[in-house]
C-alpha cells in the first residue's frame, strides 16, 4: 500500500508546482496594430465614401467588417506635420515638426530627440515595431531617424521629396543606403509601392508570433501620377476626357521630387488608388493566412486632403466629396479625412461613427488599447469607447490646426462651428470666417458677422492653442 501511495504523493506535487497557464482573464492577448496611411487620399477618393470613377473593393471591405468614421481630422494640410501629429498626439501648435521644412540634400529638419512617440512606447511595452513607406520626419542619421523614435525597422522613403518618385535611386533600410540599379539612368524596373509592400509583408510573417506595431505610411496617390502599366490599362480611355500633364524628365530634379511627365493623368490616378487597394487586400490575406487577422486592429485614413500637383485633377474626381478645399487649405477638403477601423469581434461590422476626432487621438487610443501610458503632454482622446460601441463620455472641447505656408492660416473647430483665418501673418489682409459645420458642411456661407461673441470666443481658443517653437516660426515670432 505505501508503495502505491508514495508515487501518487510525488506526482501530485509536481503538478501542483507546474506553472499555470496564463488565462485570458488574467492576461488579455495584445493585439496587434496595423496603420495604414495613404499620401494626399481625399475624403472622396474611396468608393465607400462615394467615389464613382473607379471602385476600392478591399478597401471597402474593411468598411463592411468594420466602422467608418465620417468626422475624422488629419494632423495638418500638409505631410510632415500631419505625421508629426499622428506620432506624438499633439496637434500643430504644440507638435514638433509644423512645417515641410527642407533639409538638403535629402530629408526634412527632424522631430526632436525628446519627442515621445507612440512607437517609442509600444517598443517600450514589448511590440515589435516596423515602418514601411514614407517618413519625412527627419534626414538620414539625424536624431529624427525612424530607428531613434522607436521604430525596430524601417524600409522606405527617408526623405517626402524623395517620395515624389515612384522609380527612385534608392530607399532606405534603416541606415543602409539600398541603391537600386534597375532604377538607375532612365531605367523605371523597380516601382518603389511595391518594394515596400514586400517588406511590409515580411515584417508581418517575420513578427507573427509576437505583438507588433506595423506603421504602412503609403506614398500613394501623391504626384507624381505612376503606376504599373498593367494598372493603368484597366482605366486606358475610360476617364475621358483625359488630361496630359508635362513634368521634368530629365535634369537635376529628375527623380530628385520633380513630378514625371503623364499623358494619361485621369487613367494613372484611378490606377495607383486601384494598387493601394490591392495591397490593403493583400495586407488582409496574410494576416488571415497566418491565423492573427481576429487579434490584428487595423486602421486606414489619410494624411490630408487631395493635392493639386504633377497633374492631378480631384475636381474630375471630386476627390474632397462634398467638402471645400484641397491639400494646403484649413477648409474640411484640406483636413478631414476617411478613417476606417476593422478589428473582428470587437468593432462591429458595418457601423459608422459621427465622432469628431484626430489624428493626435490615436496615440492614446492605442495607449489604452494596449495598457500602456502615454505622455500628459499629449492633446489627444482615446476613441477606444467608440470603436467598441460603447459611449464615447470623453470629447474634445476643440480641435485646433496652423499652417506655416501662404501666408499663415489657422482653423479652430468647437462642436459644430469652425473658425478659419487666413493670411494671419498680415493683420491688415488677415480673413475671419465662420462656419456651422452641421448645416453647412461645404463652408459656403461664412456667418462670422452674425456671431461676434463666438468669433471672439474661438479667436481666444486660436490664441491659447498656439506655443512658440525653437525651429518653426510662425508669422512674426522672434
Amino acid at each position: 500500500m505505501r508503495k502505491l501511495i508514495l508515487p501518487t504523493i510525488l506526482s501530485f506535487l509536481l503538478l501542483a508546482c507546474q506553472p499555470k497557464p496564463k488565462t485570458t482573464e488574467t492576461e488579455p492577448v495584445r493585439p496587434n496594430i496595423i496603420y495604414i496611411l495613404a499620401d494626399d487620399l481625399g475624403y472622396g477618393d474611396l468608393s465607400c465614401y462615394g467615389q464613382t470613377h473607379f471602385s476600392t473593393p478591399n478597401i471597402d471591405k474593411l468598411a463592411e467588417n468594420g466602422m467608418r468614421f465620417t468626422q475624422h481630422y488629419s494632423g495638418s494640410t500638409v505631410c510632415a506635420p500631419s505625421r508629426s501629429a499622428l506620432m506624438t498626439g499633439q496637434h500643430t501648435g504644440h507638435t514638433p515638426v509644423r512645417g515641410n521644412k527642407e533639409w538638403k540634400p535629402e530629408g526634412q529638419y527632424p522631430i526632436a530627440a525628446g519627442a515621445v512617440t507612440v512607437a517609442e512606447a509600444l517598443k517600450e511595452a514589448g511590440y515589435t515595431t516596423g515602418a514601411f513607406g514614407k517618413w519625412g520626419l527627419d534626414y538620414p542619421g539625424s536624431v529624427g531617424d525612424p530607428n531613434m523614435q522607436g521604430f525596430d525597422e524601417f524600409y522606405g522613403y527617408n526623405c517626402q521629396r524623395m517620395g515624389h518618385n515612384y522609380y527612385p535611386y534608392h530607399l532606405w533600410h534603416n541606415q543602409e543606403k539600398v541603391i537600386l540599379e534597375g532604377n538607375s539612368g532612365k531605367k523605371t524596373e523597380a516601382y518603389g509601392p511595391e518594394l515596400i509592400h514586400t517588406e511590409a509583408l515580411n515584417f508581418i510573417e517575420a513578427n507573427k508570433d509576437q505583438p507588433f506595431f506595423l506603421y504602412y505610411p503609403s506614398i500613394i496617390p501623391h504626384a507624381e501620377l505612376f503606376a504599373p502599366e498593367e494598372y493603368i490599362a484597366k482605366y486606358r480611355g475610360k476617364l475621358e476626357p483625359e488630361k496630359e500633364y508635362e513634368g521634368v524628365d530629365d535634369g537635376e530634379r529628375y527623380k530628385q521630387g520633380g513630378y514625371g511627365s503623364q499623358t494619361e493623368t485621369h487613367a494613372a490616378f484611378a490606377a495607383m488608388v486601384d494598387y493601394l487597394d490591392m495591397q490593403v487586400g493583400e495586407i488582409v490575406a496574410k494576416l488571415k493566412e497566418l491565423g492573427i487577422y481576429e487579434n490584428t486592429l487595423i486602421i486606414f485614413t489619410s494624411d490630408n486632403g487631395p493635392h493639386l500637383e504633377g497633374g492631378a485633377d480631384p475636381d474630375y474626381f471630386n476627390s474632397n466629396g462634398p467638402l471645400k478645399g484641397y491639400k494646403r487649405d484649413l477648409y474640411e477638403g484640406g483636413i478631414r479625412v476617411p478613417m476606417i477601423a476593422v478589428w473582428d469581434g470587437k468593432i462591429t461590422a458595418g457601423s459608422s461613427s459621427d465622432h469628431i476626432s484626430a489624428f493626435w487621438d490615436v496615440f492614446p487610443t492605442v495607449a489604452e488599447i494596449t495598457g500602456i501610458s502615454a505622455p500628459d503632454s499629449i492633446d489627444g482622446i482615446s476613441f477606444l469607447p467608440t470603436l467598441l460601441g460603447k459611449e464615447q463620455s470623453a470629447q474634445h472641447d476643440y480641435l485646433y490646426w496652423e499652417f506655416h505656408e501662404m501666408g499663415g492660416r489657422q482653423a479652430v473647430r468647437k462642436g459644430d462651428w469652425k473658425l478659419v483665418s487666413y493670411n494671419v501673418f498680415t493683420p491688415d489682409k488677415t480673413t475671419t470666417e465662420l462656419y456651422n459645420l452641421a448645416s453647412d458642411p461645404g463652408e459656403e456661407q461664412n456667418v462670422a458677422s452674425d456671431h461676434p461673441a463666438l468669433v471672439e470666443e474661438l479667436s481666444a481658443l486660436i490664441e491659447k492653442s498656439h506655443t512658440k517653437s525653437d525651429l518653426f516660426k510662425f508669422g512674426n515670432e522672434e
